[in-house]
């Protein structure tokens, strides 16, 4: 209550974009001391029953931070300290890039939901390599995903490049890899998702991949039924390790807000066919590879609604942001409740119990 009374209203007087990086810079300063072990402390629930093996890393809980929210490892400490069970940074591409012009992000609180249309702002490979390994030094046991895309200027027929950059730069040093083709803010970025498109750059990607690190794909929502099933054909033909859904979505149904504003939508209005497309992607791939339920999460209730439909992790970033950073211990600790009311043992027992 207090975050939501007192510093989201302080935080919301200022343009989106801003408070996001001065949260961001604040955060990571006040977690850096003897304030980073009591919030450490307040934020943490762990229990055995939500410890997890997924593509052969160990995720101490489900509950991880989207790509976007910190796209540059710029706190990895407060993510650290807030009970995360991984994190995801990104997107990222070779070199840096300044992004579409602001503003590029717009609130819309009446739907819990934001609209953004970054195009991939980031310092570039060489400046995250340097935080993930001094953050990596300090949170030896943590969980580190990078999110990767192509540069704007990089021509579709020769992204696979880009992302071939990023997926060398960065070996040794995250746990995962997350292929981004799937932001609606990149000219021609969701035509990856095209069968021909994509296959060849999984299939690139696997064989440059010599310490054999997870590597998953992050799919729109806006798919049709035939495109979906056609990805997921080729992530299965390419052995990927998972499955992300999803992005933000250009659909504006559900909206409460009446707006114009081009790009991305994301949080609650993004949860039902974040859900849905989570069914789809476990029924067509009949469980052969896990998926991270990510669109809308805002609670305890939609992660479990989220994992049983399919997910094994789920995702947060909007519902972050308004319902502030208590959230994560919050969720899982309805999880737990959750799993013994149901009288469930481990959370694999939850997944997919319709």
């Amino acid at each position: 209550m207090i975050y939501k009374n007192l510093f989201r209203p302080a935080l919301f007087l200022a343009d989106a974009e801003s408070a996001h990086h001065r949260a961001l810079k604040l955060g990571q300063a006040f977690c850096r001391g003897a304030a980073g072990r009591w919030l450490r402390a307040a934020c943490d629930f762990s229990r055995p029953e939500l410890e997890q093996q997924i593509f052969g890393l160990h995720f101490k809980n489900p509950v991880g931070l989207a790509a976007g929210f910190d796209k540059d490892c710029v706190a990895p400490d407060l993510f650290s300290a807030l009970g995360f069970g991984f994190l995801e940074f990104g997107t990222v591409t070779p070199r840096g890039q300044s992004g579409n012009p602001r503003p590029r992000i717009f609130r819309l609180p009446a739907d819990a939901a934001l609209i953004n249309r970054m195009g991939f702002p980031n310092q570039g490979l060489e400046r995250l390599r340097e935080r993930l390994k001094q953050a990596r030094a300090r949170h030896p046991r943590a969980v580190f995903g990078v999110n990767f895309g192509k540069s704007k200027t990089t021509e579709i027929d020769h992204a696979a490049a880009d992302y071939l950059e990023c997926l060398e730069g960065l070996g040794g040093l995250a746990d995962f890899f997350v292929v981004n083709v799937s932001s609606p803010n990149t000219p021609e970025l969701r035509r990856l998702q095209e069968p021909a498109r994509l296959r060849a750059l999984l299939l690139s990607l696997s064989s440059k991949n010599p310490e054999n690190r997870p590597i998953l794909v992050k799919l729109a929502p806006d798919l049709s039924p035939l495109e979906l099933r056609q990805a997921l054909e080729c992530c299965l033909q390419s052995r990927i390790a998972g499955v992300v859904a999803t992005n933000t979505t250009l659909s504006r149904e559900g909206l409460k807000t009446i707006t114009s504003e081009a790009g991305g939508l994301s949080g609650r209005p993004l949860f039902p066919k974040a859900l849905q497309r989570v069914k789809e992607i476990a029924q067509i791939t009949a469980g052969q590879i896990p998926i991270i339920g990510v669109g809308g999460i805002s609670s305890g209730a939609d992660a479990i609604e989220m994992m049983r439909a399919g997910a094994s992790l789920v995702q947060v970033y909007t519902g972050l942001i308004y319902e502030g950073p208590f959230l994560i211990r919050k969720i899982n600790q309805d999880i737990f409740l959750h799993m013994q009311r149901e009288g469930l043992r481990h959370l694999a027992e939850l997944r997919g119990r319709a």
